[in-house]
């Protein structure tokens, strides 16, 4: 029950009223919200306060660990949250700081979730020093005895008790919002908050970071694109890893000293992508600026006037932390090239066609309307010249969209186009002519040709044979118990649907008893923090309000 998290609920309403989260929720755009407004007006905290920017993104690196790393995965979904607040989830900073490193080497040593062994057999030297911190980890750097030098990833201590119970009021929250809010049902809340609680689980535990970066490195072995660190060993809670030599690839200006050629790496950057999504179907979901390296000769300083080098090869990009990583059905690896492909040709009537073929869109939609918002939106975006499309507008504009059309885009999926977006932002960065189209187009429609080819989809028919006729002699079962549904069916519609009244009108009795007992006990209570000696009394009003609504 959420009063079974009532102080942290109390200190979620405080941080949300000091910072006025009222005054940027889209209350027009939900009505239901309103009460939710006027709740984190009525803390002392928002008193006397007005309208402050970026105002959310401050509160969730107040709120802890699990609102910030929430707010950065909301920030992917433009078919969810509103543009205004998007622009604020996306500058969300993940830096805090450092835990002891006597705790840090607690858990490199413990028995269970660490290495089990002494920090003096793992390794010949140890900084303690760490060099860098964030919210679920921080990173020491290291040398094994045999002289290789590697780095340390450490789980912060006692995170994972944290997150773990936030999102058991997350989930409390989002069923309670799901019971009352047409808004919350309509983009499945309950489901996002289960898929975001695995994301995040999964990030505590290194031994899959390190199974991902496995396979990733496995994938890409030998390549001229890419190189992915070896993983050397691995526990829950550490990962060591080999240590590279490189530089984010936004210090744009080092590679101008070195003498790469920026434009070779940003298509390479691109081809990285593409070669992830369609070859592998595993891709890198987490490729913002800080984990993403391009190779540098091993000097121990950067500095202005370094002269270009010689690495014996093209400069490779270096893949890094690959604790978030995304996979595609067949079916949905086809539907994104062929949404691509209709982008790029400025074809809105099979971009419709498509994601309606799909099931994204809801049965009463319509789809005239939807055709006419992305000509207007969109196609006037695509009319530019290819050096002036900006590619990530035009996928941002598609997803607004396709949230006030209430589609239903798979998380998937979602991660997906939140990558794109990085990966043409990073390369534009690197290379502002960089043609995305010229180079996505051929890879796309190569890879669709080989999908829809005869022969290949008759081998994989062949082989898929025994099968299909195995479960033929299921197929008289099948149709007698699809035959008495169907005379069943009819007589339990109409006692079904007095239910459905019944519980519709019991959802809105509900519904109304909550918000006057939650309005009387924010308001008494907040009345009580006020009013000295006379306090007791309106603490007594609180609870006599929650026992109202608990006995009713």
């Amino acid at each position: 029950m959420l009063l079974s998290h009532h102080a942290r609920l109390r200190e979620l309403w405080r941080i949300a009223a000091m910072y006025r989260i009222d005054t940027h929720l889209p209350t027009e755009e939900v009505p239901q919200l309103q009460p939710l407004a006027r709740l984190i007006r009525t803390h002392w905290a928002a008193w006397g306060k007005e309208h402050q920017p970026n105002a959310i993104k401050y509160a969730l690196e107040d709120m802890g660990t699990l609102f910030l790393k929430l707010g950065q995965l909301l920030s992917t979904r433009r078919d969810l949250v509103p543009p205004e607040i998007i622009e604020q989830l996306v500058q969300l900073q993940d830096k805090v700081k450092p835990f002891d490193a006597d705790v840090a080497i607690t858990q490199i040593q413990d028995r269970k979730h660490g290495l089990n062994q002494s920090i003096d057999a793992l390794f010949a030297r140890f900084d303690v020093k760490p060099l860098a911190a964030a919210s679920i980890a921080q990173v020491h750097t290291a040398a094994m005895h045999d002289g290789r030098e590697v780095v340390v990833k450490v789980v912060r201590p006692d995170i994972r008790a944290t997150i773990i119970s936030d999102f058991e009021l997350l989930r409390e929250l989002a069923s309670w919002a799901s019971a009352r809010i047409e808004a919350a049902r309509a983009i499945h809340i309950i489901d996002i908050v289960e898929d975001y609680r695995q994301v995040m689980l999964n990030e505590l535990d290194l031994t899959l970071e390190a199974d991902n970066t496995t396979q990733m490195r496995n994938n890409f072995l030998g390549s001229a694109l890419i190189y992915v660190p070896e993983v050397y060993d691995a526990a829950k809670n550490v990962m060591v890893m080999e240590r590279i030599q490189g530089v984010p690839i936004s210090q744009i200006e080092v590679f101008d000293q070195l003498g790469y050629d920026r434009a070779a790496l940003a298509e390479k950057g691109l081809t990285i992508f593409f070669t992830q999504v369609f070859r592998d179907n595993f891709f890198h979901a987490d490729m913002h600026p800080g984990n993403v390296f391009v190779e540098t000769p091993p000097v121990k300083t950067l500095s202005a006037d370094m002269t270009a080098v010689d690495l014996g090869h093209e400069p490779r990009y270096i893949g890094l932390d690959c604790a978030i990583m995304g996979t595609l059905s067949k079916e949905d690896q086809l539907i994104v090239a062929r949404m691509l492909l209709a982008v790029m040709n400025n074809n809105f009537t099979a971009m419709v066609d498509i994601v309606s073929r799909a099931g994204w869109i809801p049965p009463n939609a319509d789809k005239h309307a939807l055709m006419r918002d992305m000509k207007r939106t969109v196609g006037p975006m695509l009319q530019k010249s290819i050096n002036d499309i900006d590619f990530a507008g035009v996928l941002m504009q598609i997803l607004d969209i396709a949230r006030r059309h209430h589609m239903s885009i798979p998380p998937q999926l979602m991660l997906l186009l939140k990558t794109l977006v990085h990966v043409e932002g990073l390369g534009r960065e690197l290379y502002p002519d960089l043609d995305i189209w010229s180079l996505a187009k051929p890879i796309l429609s190569s890879w669709i040709k080989e999908q829809l080819d005869p022969m290949r989809n008759l081998q994989q028919l062949r082989q898929e044979l025994p099968e299909i006729l195995l479960s033929t002699t299921d197929i008289p079962k099948l149709l007698d118990q699809g035959l008495q549904s169907l005379a069943s069916q009819g007589s339990r519609q109409d006692s079904q649907l007095r239910e459905i009244q019944q519980i519709r009108a019991d959802m809105l009795n509900d519904r109304r008893r909550d918000w006057l007992a939650l309005t009387g006990f924010a308001i008494f209570i907040a009345i009580g923090t006020q009013v000295g000696w006379l306090a007791p009394i309106f603490y007594l009003l609180a609870i006599l309000a929650v026992i109202w609504r608990i006995l009713l």
